[in-house]
This record gives C-alpha cells, sequence and structure tokens, in this order.
C-alpha cells in the first residue's frame, strides 16, 4: 500500500485524513518507550482509517502496529479498558494481537495531545486492509471463518468480569434498546454525553429513530433477560480480521482493533457483525433515493453457520437477532456524532451521522427491502426452533 496518507471517509471515498499519519522521526521517540519493540526502520504501510493516525512498522525487533490517538479520543485509561480485555482473551486462547507494555508498566503512553499503543502484528496478512465497513466478503467461505472466530472471541470472552466502559467517543454500547425504556435511556445516553446533548441536530434524528425503532424494540424487549452480558467487540468486519492467504479459502487468523468493545451481548455482536458485512450501506450513502441495497445472503448464512459450529445460540438468542439487527447500529451512530462535535469538532460530518446512519438505517429496515432481511433472519430462527424441538421429540 502507498504511504501517501489517505483515509476512508463516509461515503466510502478516499479523502485526506483528519489526523497526520505518523513519521520514523516521531516513532522513533515513541518507541524509545517501548524497548521490547526495538528501532524503527521503515514504515510499511500507513492506515486508511479515519479516527486516528496508525501505521505497521518494521524495527529491529520485528514487525509492529503503532496507532496515535488524540487524548480527547483515548487517553492511557481508555486504552487500558481495550487492553486489558485483549490480554484476557489472549489468555483464554482467542487469536488476537498482543500489546506491548511500555517501560512504566502500562500498555499506553501519552506525549503531548497524543496517545500511543503498540501491537505485535499478528499472524497471517491483513487481506481487507483497504475494506470498508459495509463492503462484503470475498467469498461465503470467509464469512464462516468470520463467523467462527467471533464465536470463539464469546467463548474466551465470558468469564471477563470488568464493569462497562466509561462513556467515551467511538464505542459501540447497547444501553438505549437494552431497556424497558429506550426513550428514558436515550436522554441518559445523551446526558453523558454534553456536547452531543447540546446538539438540536442530534436531538431531532434521536427522536426520529425511536419512532421508528419501536416496533424492533417491543420485538425484543421479552428475549432481553435471555441475552447474557458479555464484553464484545462490536465492529467485527472483514478488514478487523487477518487472513491465512488470499485465495477464496482463507480463514481468519487473528481478530484486530478492539476499539469499539464494551460490555453488550453476543447477540448485539453478532448483529453488528451481520449489519458491517451483510448490508451494502455505502450504496444509500451514495445513492440516497436507492430502493434496493444489495444484501449478501450466501454470505449471511455463511456467517450464522460458522458462528453456530462453535457456539450455537439459543433459542431466544435466535430470536432476538432479527430485532437486534435493526438496533444495533444506533448507538454506533450516536457515539460516531459524539466523536465528530467532541474530538473532531465538525458538526456537518456529526449531523452526516445523525441523518445517514441513525436515521437513515432505521428508515431501511422499516422498508420493504429491509423488512426482507429482518423476515429472513426470523425464518432462520423458528426454522432452527422446530428442528430442535423435532430432535427433542426424538
Amino acid at each position: 500500500m502507498s504511504n501517501i496518507a489517505k483515509a476512508h471517509g463516509m461515503d466510502g471515498t478516499l479523502v485526506e485524513p483528519d489526523w497526520a499519519p505518523l513519521t520514523l522521526d516521531e516513532l522513533r521517540r515513541v518507541l524509545m518507550l517501548f524497548p521490547e519493540a526495538g528501532e524503527p526502520i521503515r514504515i510499511l504501510s500507513t492506515s486508511p482509517r479515519p479516527f486516528s493516525a496508525a501505521s505497521v512498522l518494521a524495527t529491529s525487533s520485528g514487525t509492529f502496529f503503532v496507532k496515535r490517538h488524540h487524548r480527547s479520543l483515548r487517553d492511557v485509561e481508555g486504552l487500558g479498558e481495550e487492553h486489558r480485555f485483549m490480554q484476557h482473551l489472549r489468555k483464554s486462547g482467542a487469536k488476537v494481537p498482543r500489546v506491548l507494555k511500555a517501560c512504566e508498566g502500562g500498555t499506553a503512553v501519552e506525549l503531548g495531545d497524543w496517545t500511543y499503543e503498540v501491537h505485535e502484528k499478528p499472524q497471517g496478512m491483513d487481506l481487507y486492509e483497504e475494506a470498508l465497513s459495509w463492503t462484503p466478503f470475498r467469498a461465503p467461505k470467509h464469512a464462516y471463518s468470520a463467523g467462527q472466530a467471533l464465536a470463539r472471541l464469546h467463548c474466551a470472552a465470558a468469564d471477563f468480569k470488568e464493569p462497562a466502559r466509561k462513556a467515551r467517543p467511538l464505542i459501540a454500547s447497547f444501553s438505549i434498546f437494552a431497556s424497558t425504556n429506550p426513550e428514558r435511556a436515550m436522554k441518559r445516553y445523551l446526558a453523558a454525553r454534553p456536547v452531543l446533548d447540546a446538539d438540536d441536530f442530534t436531538h431531532s434524528g434521536c427522536a426520529a429513530a425511536l419512532d421508528l425503532l419501536a416496533p424492533f424494540h417491543e420485538e425484543l424487549r421479552p428475549l432481553l433477560p435471555a441475552l447474557d452480558p458479555i464484553w464484545t467487540h462490536n465492529d467485527l468486519h472483514a478488514s478487523n480480521l487477518f487472513w491465512s492467504d488470499a485465495t477464496d479459502d482463507a480463514t481468519a487468523t487473528a481478530v484486530i482493533d478492539f476499539g469499539l468493545a464494551d460490555y453488550t451481548n453476543a447477540v448485539h455482536d453478532l448483529a453488528q457483525a451481520i449489519e458491517r458485512n451483510i448490508v451494502e450501506w455505502l450504496v444509500l450513502m451514495q445513492h440516497p433515493a436507492a430502493t434496493e441495497v444489495p444484501v449478501h445472503w450466501e454470505h449471511l448464512y455463511a456467517l450464522l453457520d460458522g458462528y453456530e459450529s462453535i457456539r450455537p445460540l439459543s433459542e431466544q438468542e435466535a430470536a432476538a437477532l432479527a430485532p437486534m439487527t435493526a438496533l444495533c447500529h444506533a448507538e454506533f451512530a450516536l457515539t460516531e456524532a459524539d466523536y465528530f462535535l467532541s474530538v473532531l469538532h465538525a458538526p456537518k460530518k456529526a449531523k452526516l451521522a445523525s441523518d445517514d446512519y441513525l436515521v437513515g438505517h432505521a428508515q431501511w429496515f422499516r422498508s420493504r427491502a429491509g423488512q426482507v432481511l429482518t423476515d429472513a433472519l426470523r425464518q432462520w430462527a423458528a426454522k432452527r426452533a422446530l428442528a430442535a424441538r423435532e430432535v427433542t421429540k426424538t
């Protein structure tokens, strides 16, 4: 990949990055605080992800991934939340990158306005390095393996007992529609994020989304007690996985990028994976009047089959998947709007997150096309429940 820095824009185009790319001089100063990483030799690639600056770096000790955040987005405490989760997953056998320790003992350092973290490059290849969220897998077997990787993560996370993360930008929590009263929970969510709460356009979008998504919450509400809370990744798309090779038969070798991780539940995380990989939302972004947004059905069922080959869902979890898929985007859209307002001070981008993501996705799920997807998930859940009952009878 070229080292001429470009970032993924909100509409799928490549744009100038919001954060200046990392430089070798900067990395020399940073790696002095991470002795295990060695001396930097060469920047191998610059990430196109938009919310921070990151590069893969060759050093005298190996190959590492270095990420720089503005402190208003992630301080040492905020990175510590996700690093402890990653460390627990590794100890439990999940394939996630090893986070390096700094000489002072922590896993992140602050220099001026910036916070840095260093990860060991995981085994495998970054096959989807250039891919955006909301773009499909290259092959059904990739979807199947991604489902397996997510299920293994959930098994490894089951006994991680830290509380939910503090209110920070860019964390895909699940609190609004986990409540029996989403309107009251929405008010609490906004009150915990004062810059977001002060934005009139956000309030307008929230009101519209609550109305549009109310039928899905009604469907989910009786199933909520069956959804055991666990820490989850919340951003499992193809480019947050490393892969064994570049063929259509490639398998996932590691899960990366735990920035959105939080205390939610397995169904929420699986629904996020469906929303990220199966529905091509960028078509709707680029053509707002479009009525047909591609849904990759073969990938959907491969993802579900892969997941259940490792961790079968309960009957209630399977029934919750359809409404959860319609609801799971809400707090991600709001946390993006919070980032754009409180960190970037970019109200136009925040409006796009509220309008196109929060409200636009909700409108699609209420449309005929969206109902086809949720109905398919309901039929899948009903079919597997019926099969389970037949097995019980025999």
